[in-house]
């Protein structure tokens, strides 16, 4: 047992999400989105390297050595995998380990919107799971794939970087590929999994121009592409694909787009107060007839009006999720105020709340 596994089992048992490590500090663990330092002494940097090699591979400690980040994927068995990520600062070193829980919850467990089964019942298309660090994209992925693995008889192939909830087969056939393990780049693999007769493609994160433009073209020859970005909302995330290609072929590629895209689920995630815990607000846009025009003529701003009207089609805007969840006394008044788009539909809740406290974002 390594003795950095110590940190692992009580982060565990409380039920923290991140374990950070660095340079001049205690230990410090995010426990339902705060931080709270652990009784540790402070570490420094010699003593944190020996605690971090210790569970590192010989090639990622070269990687980091030369070039100040890694990113790798750590289990301990029993436990949980952790992803990690190391890199250099201005006083030493750091790390930040973020758990990933062996089961694997499903939409249900989630309180994910029931639409997003019949997405993973499509035979083909894109769908886009977007939303800040740390908002549970991963978590939002794994049900969805985990729901296709129990209902459909398919090939199932994920690209990450890395590698983060494992998924046993049970109706489907998974290979999980790692980059930097198991092949070169996200782009090096979408090229390889054209050929690999996948039916579900799963890309942890679209980075680059080759990346989206290589998850379009598997999205539009017969394949489910499932993919991440770090944006806010539906219409930024579209805005985002199209503004990564040269403004020359920008109109060819909002016509792809339009074509090959079925859905963008965007969310937040918030601190419970019903109990321990944290839930996510979940904006959805499917990609109707109405959507898929707005898309090709350039105008993203009008979506969020179809989103508000589009609900018969399981849409449903980010505030009215938080709305959903603030009737629910499921999160405080506060923090739908602080995270909601049009903030005037949140005041009324706020009577007992100073309002010199909150910071609008």
């Amino acid at each position: 047992m390594a003795q950095i596994d110590a940190f692992f089992k009580m982060m565990h048992e409380i039920g923290g999400s991140d374990l950070h490590l660095t340079s001049g500090s205690q230990p410090i663990v995010r426990l339902h989105g705060e931080l709270q330092r652990v009784k540790y002494k402070v570490l420094d940097t010699l003593e944190l390297k020996r605690l971090l090699y210790e569970i590192t591979p010989e090639d990622k400690i070269k990687k980091f050595e030369e070039t100040g980040d890694i990113d790798f994927a750590y289990e301990v068995p029993g436990l949980a995998r952790y992803r990690a990520n190391y890199f250099k600062h201005l006083h030493g070193i750091g790390a930040v380990f973020r758990e990933i829980p062996t089961k694997i919850w499903t939409i249900d467990d989630l309180g994910l919107p029931p639409v997003l089964k019949k997405l993973m019942m499509l035979p083909k298309g894109l769908i886009v799971v977007t939303g800040p660090t740390g908002s549970g994209k991963s978590t939002t992925l794994a049900a969805m794939v985990d729901y296709a693995n129990k209902t459909r008889k398919d090939h199932i192939l994920t690209i990450e970087d890395p590698v983060e909830f494992v998924h046993k087969p049970i109706k489907c056939l998974i290979n999980q590929r790692e980059v930097g393990r198991d092949t070169q780049s996200f782009a090096t693999a979408l090229k390889g999994a054209l050929r690999e007769d996948p039916d579900i493609i799963l890309v942890g994160e679209m980075r680059d121009l080759e990346t989206i433009s290589l998850a379009l073209e598997a999205a539009e020859t017969g394949h489910l592409v499932l993919a991440t970005l770090h944006t806010i909302s539906a219409p930024k995330t579209i805005d985002r694909i199209i503004e990564v290609f040269p403004g020359d072929i920008q109109p060819q590629i909002r016509t792809s787009l339009s074509e090959s895209l079925r859905a963008v689920v965007s969310q937040v995630l918030f601190k419970r107060i019903d109990k321990p815990g944290r839930v996510a607000a979940v904006e959805i846009l499917i990609a109707t007839p109405a959507v898929r025009n707005l898309i090709r003529e350039n105008k993203t701003f009008q979506i969020n009006s179809v989103i508000e009207t589009g609900k018969r089609y399981g849409m449903q805007s980010l505030d009215d999720a938080i709305m959903g969840l603030l009737k629910q006394r499921i999160i405080s008044p506060k923090d739908a105020f602080t995270k909601a788009v049009n903030k005037a539909k949140f005041k009324e809740f706020l009577a007992d709340v100073d309002l010199d406290d909150i910071t609008e974002v």
